[in-house]
């Protein structure tokens, strides 16, 4: 991933702005993550429309790239959080402005489906962002993970450690990539698609059974994204990925028959993706993925504390 700039910190007090460019919130959890956040003394803003419902998705495409890029402009906003994933971000990204975003250098959070805007805001503006939770758990934040949200937000996380399983296959450094696994699989062949040269791919997913994990982890590999691209792998949550029958393979069985062969390093079981404790990582930073003790060490912090311009200017798409 050559070429991310970090975005800025948000200053303590900060302005935190909502989005939901994706699926619909629900108010009363809308609610509570804005009282969570207020009460590690944040000020939070979100337009009024943004518990509107368009059938999947939180109101229609334009509704949701134009929020998204309000709170870009915003000079009061320091940071954007996603309140929900669901799906809808692949339908608005040719309706943001790289540009701008990269100029306004905001730290965007969220995963799942907003894996797709940290992978097009890494490719397509050049600046990373936060794989981090959101808001659609409601009073389910767990409280650990959001305060570990909160460093990352004011550049506070570098040295951070995410114990883990690893397969003894050595040490790496590199920048962090991913996200959920279904949405990198997607981004192939797009504008955005992900780049894991010489970095350390971070995947995780929710509801996928294991043979369409199987399948996803083959297109990675038959696409160049695995075996000599990427360094080394980190596994988060495979949540509800188990087959139902007793006899077919589980998730976590599946990822290492694929990726065993490969001989990259791997570490397994970090706390991060579709789970309560949802421990938020750096979109483009570099990180120490150790396979022989099981840990992910942040090299660098999600945000830098810095009041200048990124260098160059991203063209929109």
């Amino acid at each position: 991933m050559p070429g991310v700039f970090r975005p800025r910190a948000l200053a303590s007090g900060g302005v935190i702005g909502l989005a939901a460019p994706a699926g619909p919130i629900d108010p009363e959890r809308l609610e509570a993550g804005r009282r969570a956040l207020c009460e590690r003394g944040f000020e939070v803003v979100f337009s009024e429309d943004i518990t509107e419902r368009r059938g999947y998705l939180a109101g229609d495409d334009a509704r949701r790239a134009d929020e998204l890029m309000r709170l870009v402009d915003d000079p009061a906003v320091g940071a954007i959080v996603c309140v929900r994933g669901g799906y809808g971000c692949q339908r608005i990204v040719e309706s943001l402005d790289a540009a701008r975003i990269r100029r306004a250098a905001k730290p965007l959070v969220g995963y799942s489906d907003i894996t797709t805007l940290l992978l097009w805001q890494a490719r397509v503006a050049g600046l990373g962002g936060i794989h981090g939770p959101m808001l659609e758990r409601g009073e389910g934040f767990d409280a650990e993970a959001l305060d570990a949200l909160c460093e990352s937000l004011q550049g506070d996380d570098r040295g951070r450690v995410l114990p883990g399983r690893g397969n003894a296959r050595g040490v790496v450094e590199g920048p962090l990539c991913g996200g959920s696994l279904s949405l990198v699989v997607a981004s192939l062949g797009t504008p955005w698609e992900i780049d894991t040269r010489d970095g350390i791919l971070l995947i995780e997913d929710v509801h996928e059974a294991p043979y369409k994990l199987d399948r996803m982890l083959q297109q990675l590999r038959a696409a160049g994204k695995l075996e000599g691209s990427a360094l080394g792998i980190g596994v988060g949550a495979l949540t509800a990925c188990d087959s139902a029958e007793a006899d077919a393979p589980g998730a976590e069985e599946v990822v290492a028959e694929v990726l065993d062969p490969l001989e990259l390093p791997r570490v397994e079981g970090l706390r991060f993706g579709h789970l309560a404790a949802n421990f938020a990582w750096p979109v483009g930073a570099r990180a120490r993925l150790d396979s022989d003790s099981g840990a992910l060490t942040f090299l660098e912090a999600s945000t830098i504390q810095e009041t200048a311009s990124p260098p160059g200017a991203a063209s929109a798409s």
